[in-house]
């Protein structure tokens, strides 16, 4: 949501009531309801459909009727064969798989990220921080779900 909000983008975002608030803080210009029918909640904001969806949160079909026809839904946990769609057909929607480690050695992209960060537009959220010797404790922490931010390891 920051780095859309730092392009000038408007941001519609789904939401758990209990995370509304935090959404709003991180950029969202309107927030619905997360959960079924959720593109529908969406479509009531944008009729239309939105231009692009982020699908962070892998809802995968269900984020797919919220976009125009048109558009495009970036995928940030896929699975599937690169240049293929784990959403099927999707009609006059295109389909981008996003895997971060392709943009390691995109340096300029990644140092934009550093400026925003510097400047205070986007926020790196650390959720806790463990020493090495606690990896195991992180990990179960992040695989019980609920994470809000990284779990750091100190070295």
């Amino acid at each position: 949501m920051q780095l859309a909000k730092a392009d000038g983008l408007r941001v519609v975002a789904d939401a758990a009531p209990a995370d509304d608030e935090l959404v709003r803080s991180l950029g969202a210009d309107q927030v619905v309801d997360r959960g079924p029918d959720v593109a529908e909640r969406i479509r009531e904001v944008v009729p239309g459909g939105v231009e692009a969806v982020m699908d962070a949160a892998v809802l995968g079909p269900e984020a797919l009727g919220a976009v125009r026809p048109g558009g495009q839904i970036a995928l940030a946990r896929s699975e599937g064969e690169p240049g293929t769609s784990p959403l099927g057909d999707t009609g006059k929607v295109a389909v981008q798989n996003v895997f971060v480690p392709d943009y390691r050695y995109a340096h300029q992209k990644l140092d934009s990220l550093r400026v925003l960060a510097e400047e205070g537009r986007i926020t790196l959220r650390v959720a806790a921080e463990y020493p090495a010797d606690q990896a195991a404790d992180a990990h179960r922490r992040f695989e019980a779900g609920g994470v809000r931010g990284r779990l750091v390891l100190r070295f």
